[in-house]
């Protein structure tokens, strides 16, 4: 069945790398048009441009920090002046930190939850005039926001925190027919070996009940689906992409 996604305008925070990436080009190969902005500094959005324009025109992708509020706004205008409107938002930026809690200090606490809680408030209210009715919010959480991790208070805090943020702002967004939903990954591969050592791995794959470790385009696949007409009576979910942990 098709998403529907075929001249649909679509934002991605943090669209040159990982998940970030496979969706933009997921969402590019179902007939979308694109903007994506990547961490001002990082090398990747050349080569992002270059898959995307092969795909076809209309696409952007620009350098802004997203953890800030002028950072959205640019983000914003370069939505408004290349598509006029959204259709799609993924709330998608985000980092990881592994710090035990003793050890756990402010300046690490708040890089993890500017990025990964923060950008998607900035960016969902510097958008929320572009976004049209019956539009479709998208965020990027971890599975872990559930069950705990060691040494990663601050990171296990900040996903979780996007449960509450999808599950309220549905409330609010639902009059104007806006979906807004929550996508849980399990461990990514989103650089080899999920930058992990293989006995860690090896670990946390046998958890799963699909016996491998997921892929970006695993993740990709959950958010096109949620972003199209296909999910269009679903809102406030959460979906764990876990392979069944």
């Amino acid at each position: 069945m098709e998403h529907g996604l075929a001249g649909k305008r679509v934002l991605i925070t943090g669209g040159t790398r990982g998940i970030g990436r496979a969706s933009a080009l997921a969402f590019a190969r179902a007939g979308a048009r694109v903007v994506t902005c990547h961490r001002p500094g990082s090398d990747n959005g050349d080569h992002l441009i270059r898959e995307l324009k092969e795909l076809g025109e209309g696409h952007a992708v620009v350098a802004a920090d997203v953890t800030q509020p002028d950072g959205t706004a640019y983000v914003a205008e370069v939505c408004r002046q290349t598509l006029g409107g959204l259709d799609v938002l993924v709330n998608n930026v985000g980092v990881d930190g592994q710090v035990v809690f003793g050890e756990l200090g402010p300046g690490e606490w708040e890089r993890v939850l500017s990025h990964n809680v923060t950008a998607a408030y900035l960016v969902s209210r510097a958008v929320l005039d572009l976004l049209v009715d019956g539009a479709s919010v998208v965020s990027i959480g971890s599975s872990v926001a559930m069950r705990g991790r060691f040494a990663g208070v601050h990171y296990t805090a900040s996903k979780a925190a996007l449960v509450g943020f999808t599950r309220s702002l549905c409330k609010e967004l639902g009059p104007r027919g806006i979906r807004v939903n929550l996508v849980a990954p399990g461990l990514t591969e989103s650089e080899p070996g999920a930058g992990l050592p293989p006995p860690v791995v090896e670990r946390i794959v046998g958890l799963t009940a699909l016996g491998r470790i997921c892929q970006p385009e695993d993740v990709a696949g959950a958010v096109l689906y949620l972003a199209g007409d296909t999910s269009r009576y679903v809102t406030g979910v959460i979906l764990n992409v876990d392979g069944g942990v």
